[in-house]
């Protein structure tokens, strides 16, 4: 059983949000319990909106305070840093009723949310193209390319989610018709500032493959797989030139 004081702080943060249990009605019945709640719930909503800019300009602000408002009391806070309050919006919307007809919606907090990890995240020195041309192919098969924290990227296999996300994301006007295919996004920062590049499905699994530590010729096997095609050279010059990677370090000999 938990210890009093823990009981007591959960169910009182349970209230906060709407799950009122027995032993909180005398304090939830005060009158000040409603502001605080009320005060608690917009800083809630607000944090998202905050945080999913890309969202409201697509549905806009009385939409989506309506949808923060649910999903703050569906999902609260567990992190006084409301910078990085919405773990959980991306999939909410997903499965949100009122968002059937937006079914890109989700790909595009999950855009969102990658610019807030991309600017937050630390500095770390990219390498230069330079390093890895200076290798033998020996020895530039067993590099392993680290990817940098200020490097997100993502596949979205269902709807072009980059597009609908950078055009709005630039406050563009939107084309008159879309290729309603799968797209990919990578974004890096540069001198403190997030900038954003499409992505290839390979671009995504050689990515992967990286944070994964596998060696570069094993994970340019996994793009490989992807796009049989592909100019490997064009995608790490693409990728380094970037600043995808931080550290290029030679894979140890089983």
């Amino acid at each position: 059983m938990k210890p009093s004081l823990e009981r007591f702080q959960d169910a009182f943060v349970d209230a906060l949000y709407g799950a009122e249990s027995s032993e909180m009605i005398t304090l939830t019945q005060q009158p000040g319990f409603a502001v605080y709640r009320n005060t608690v719930l917009k800083g809630a909503t607000d944090a998202l909106l905050a945080n999913f800019p890309t969202i409201e300009r697509l549905v806009g602000t009385d939409w989506l305070l309506a949808a923060a408002a649910l999903h703050a009391r569906l999902s609260p806070p567990t992190d006084a840093r409301l910078l990085h309050y919405g773990a959980d919006f991306p999939g909410f919307l997903d499965g949100f009723e009122h968002a059937r007809e937006m079914p890109y919606l989700g790909d595009v907090a999950r855009l969102d949310q990658l610019w807030t990890q991309v600017h937050c995240a630390a500095d770390e020195p990219g390498i230069e193209i330079s390093a890895l041309a200076q290798l033998s192919s020996t020895e530039l098969a067993g590099v392993r390319l680290i990817p940098r924290a200020a490097c997100r990227w993502i596949w979205l296999p269902d709807c072009p989610g980059y597009t609908i996300w950078r055009v709005n994301r630039e406050q563009l006007q939107m084309p008159d018709e879309l290729s309603w295919e799968g797209e990919g996004a990578l974004l890096t920062r540069k001198a403190g500032q997030v900038h954003w590049q499409s992505a290839s499905a390979a671009d995504c699994a050689f990515l992967d493959a990286c944070a994964a530590h596998l060696p570069l010729d094993l994970a340019a096997d996994k793009a490989i797989e992807i796009e049989p095609s592909l100019n490997l050279e064009s995608l790490i010059v693409r990728l380094v030139s970037a600043d995808a990677f931080c550290a290029a370090n030679p894979a140890r000999s089983s």
